[in-house]
């Protein structure tokens, strides 16, 4: 099974959302026996707890149910049990390629690299922000992984 990692800081906003997002995306394409996306944070600030209310509540306005997913945290045991480790911002970037075992299997990369029209920004925190920053991060994500899924497809 390819396996496929999404990282932000607290893994309650950005990272469970671009999770729902590539999970949908993958299921409507019939990978969904082939594929496994899950998400996690950086920091523990958050473990056990579902994603924020606001992620949820803008997830489901486009079709897509963040709402049984609970927060975790990068292990190293991460980097050998996926394929790809999605980083939501260059900020996470560094700290994956920090906790990286020298011979690990998981490809780290920014989830903005497959974008066509955002190809290596950050996806931004959308947290202290309003409804709109929720609905851009939903946009940045969407275009994303469609890209995405045409590269893990391309490697099955």
């Amino acid at each position: 099974m390819f396996a496929v990692l999404i990282v932000c800081t607290g893994n309650i906003c950005r990272s469970p959302t671009a999770e729902g997002v590539l999970r949908a995306k993958v299921e409507r394409r019939g990978l969904g026996r082939q594929v496994r996306v899950e998400s996690a944070g950086t920091h523990d600030y958050h473990v056990g707890e579902e994603p924020d209310l606001r992620s949820i509540r803008h997830a489901r306005t486009r079709g897509y149910d963040l709402s049984e997913f609970r927060a975790s945290q990068v292990t190293r045991e991460d980097f050998e049990r996926f394929d790809y480790i999605l980083a939501m911002d260059r900020g996470h970037l560094r700290i994956l390629r920090s906790m990286a075992p020298a011979k690990a299997r998981a490809r780290l990369s920014l989830f903005l690299d497959s974008s066509a029209r955002w190809q290596g920004q950050d996806v931004p925190d959308p947290y202290y922000g309003g409804p709109e920053g929720f609905e851009q991060v939903l946009d940045m994500v969407e275009e994303a992984a469609e890209r995405w899924v045409d590269r893990i497809q391309g490697e099955l």
